[in-house]
């Protein structure tokens, strides 16, 4: 039997990054009285630092607000979602969580590839969809131009679609008085608790604390519960609400979104997406859960191998507050000791190496990403390759495949040559093209993940002025025409600039990387070679003049020849520290990280 809680209204807001997300969340907030005046600030529900400078969301974080209508009291929990293309499955899952997503479309900037993806998943999900257009207060905004585009795509009359602007709070109260007209309350259909993990975090005292919708009976102080996935059992410490601090009340009922305090402190028990039921009872768990697959991989090294241990412990403490991050150590004779970790994307791998500089204090070297590469070796024996260093030699292996992406791309008219050219340069290749409502195009086109990494994203927005975005979905794996490309620096290879390169760009790879490393590598008391080596030849070559230590300082006056002897000494030296290779050569930190961001 179907029961309503009619006076809960659970929902989220769908946009594209830097649409106005957060600042419209600060509002509801404000004008909801959830935050008292004082303590308001911008991007409330973006509590990390590097949140708050990237302006953008990170961490999914739920707020519970009151509303009063009709003389009614009602209260609307929001989950405020990532809107970055890397963390798809974890908006999946709060979607998942929610009767009604607000869809709020930019009126300076109109529908983005990634909002339409979302947008999409949010309607397989039969998601009451709300649209709203943000920033209407902007002079560069097109009101009517983007509420006619929105309304073609949701097939809907334009006057059902809300103006508002978080800036100002205009439109807010009527957006607030349309969740509750027309978003549905939350049923539950069975008796037995059962809830739905959508985030967590760790707390040193608290340890696990899940993020989570109930979504059937009720969930107290102390019962027995278990996670479906893992197995695990455990016990409710704590339950609460947030406002949007933590709350702890005596229950959480069906219809809500909450916490539960677990006192788990050990990695890889939670998972986003997995099902809390009670250990005694026989629900069945909840669909659409997955295991989070890394897009793409790196090996992040401490800079002095005594930080190692506190590495690991760093490692494990992230892996406490993020499912998706997974990790195994690996040994490098050259690099050392370190971890081969997988992220969901470049801007994942980005986060966790800063939260790993910031929060931890550690020094890091991170290598080249790489994606997988499944190698059939002329033996028939097949391997999935992880790291570029373990790419085998050119006439060891019969055939490798990659995996593939399916992109869709919306981009005005004027960009359009520009970013067909940019995706001939990355070797996709375009499969259809359609005309958006609004005059923009959108090219569907399928590419290489290793050709993603190359700062595609990046570029696109440079080429199109910020005005073209992207959403993928992977497409499975294709033969590669591919090989490794290492780099030598004084006559020794250096893996954490090993990568896998294209076959038919491997000189203009290797050209660029030798002048990066020419001009970013400090200068050595010898002659620094830096070299690029492919297929057992020297592709690129650089060479770095030595310093000149002025070992003659100390002399005054006295025999030419005492001069000549100390000029000889030291050139002898030099050849010498050359012959040994890089044992003595010190690559700051910095210099890793300028390669990686030119790439």
């Amino acid at each position: 039997m179907l029961v309503e809680n009619k006076h809960i209204r659970n929902f989220a807001i769908i946009a594209h990054i830097d649409h106005g997300k957060s600042t419209l969340s600060d509002r509801m907030l404000e004008i909801t009285k959830t935050v008292d005046a004082r303590k308001m600030q911008d991007q409330v529900l973006d509590s990390m630092e590097l949140e708050r400078e990237r302006g953008i969301t990170i961490k999914m974080q739920p707020v519970r607000m009151e509303w009063e209508k009709g003389g009614d009291k009602y209260i609307l929990n929001l989950i405020d979602t990532p809107g970055h293309i890397d963390f798809a499955y974890e908006v999946s899952r709060a979607l998942s969580a929610i009767e009604c997503a607000v869809l709020l479309v930019d009126s300076t900037q109109g529908m983005e590839a990634q909002t339409m993806s979302t947008l999409s998943v949010a309607r397989s999900l039969g998601l009451t969809i709300i649209p709203v257009l943000s920033k209407i207060d902007s002079p560069l905004a097109r009101v009517d131009e983007v509420a006619m585009e929105v309304a073609l795509t949701l097939d809907i009359d334009e006057n059902k679609i809300l103006k508002v602007s978080g800036k100002t709070g205009e439109g807010v109260k009527e957006l607030l008085d349309a969740i509750i007209d027309n978003a549905p309350p939350p049923k539950s259909e069975i008796t037995e608790p059962r809830a739905l993990i959508f985030d967590f975090k760790y707390s040193d005292h608290k340890g696990i604390v899940l993020f989570v919708r109930i979504t059937d009976g009720e969930i107290k102080k102390n019962d027995s519960l278990k996670f479906v996935v893992s197995k695990e059992n455990f016990k409710a410490n704590e339950v609460g609400i947030f406002t949007p601090d933590e709350t702890p009340t005596n229950s959480l009922q069906a219809g809500e979104i909450g916490y539960i305090v677990t006192g788990i402190k050990k990695p890889g028990i939670v998972n986003v997406g997995d099902t809390v039921l009670s250990q005694r009872g026989s629900a069945k768990p909840l669909p659409g859960y997955r295991e989070p697959e890394p897009v793409i991989w790196a090996s992040v090294y401490p800079e002095s191998q005594d930080d190692l241990p506190h590495l690991r412990h760093s490692l494990e403490r992230l892996r406490l507050m993020d499912s998706s991050l997974s990790y195994e150590e690996e040994n490098n004779g050259v690099m050392g000791r370190g971890f081969r970790c997988g992220f969901l994307g470049m801007l994942h791998m980005e986060i966790i190496t800063e939260r790993l500089r910031r929060e931890f204090n550690l020094e890091l070297i991170v290598t080249m990403p790489t994606t997988v590469y499944e190698v059939t070796y002329k033996n028939g024996n097949v391997e999935e390759i992880y790291s570029p260093i373990r790419f085998p030699d050119e006439g060891l292996y019969q055939t490798v495949r990659e995996p593939w992406a399916k992109v869709e791309i919306i981009v005005p008219g004027e960009h359009i040559s520009g970013v067909v050219q940019l995706l001939h340069e990355h070797e996709a290749e375009i499969i259809d093209t359609q005309t958006v409502t609004d005059g923009r195009t959108k090219l569907i086109a399928e590419m290489s993940i290793r050709e993603m990494m190359r700062n595609f994203f990046d570029k696109l927005k440079n080429i199109s002025s910020g005005f073209a975005s992207l959403s993928y979905k992977h497409a499975g794996l294709r033969k590669a025409n591919v090989i490794r490309l290492d780099i030598l620096i004084a006559e020794q290879i250096n893996p954490a600039f090993t990568r896998i390169v294209s076959k038919s760009r491997i000189r203009e790879e290797s050209e660029k990387i030798v002048e990066q490393l020419e001009k970013e590598l400090p200068r050595q008391q010898f002659v620094l070679k830096i070299q690029a080596k492919a297929g057992g030849k020297i592709i690129a070559s650089r060479r770095k003049s030595a310093l000149r230590k002025d070992v003659t300082a100390k002399l005054y006056g006295g025999d030419v020849t005492r001069k000549k002897k100390l000029l000889e000494k030291q050139k002898k030296g030099k050849k010498l520290a050359l012959a040994r290779g890089t044992g003595s050569i010190h690559i700051p930190h910095n210099v890793f990280i300028k390669i990686l961001r030119h790439e």
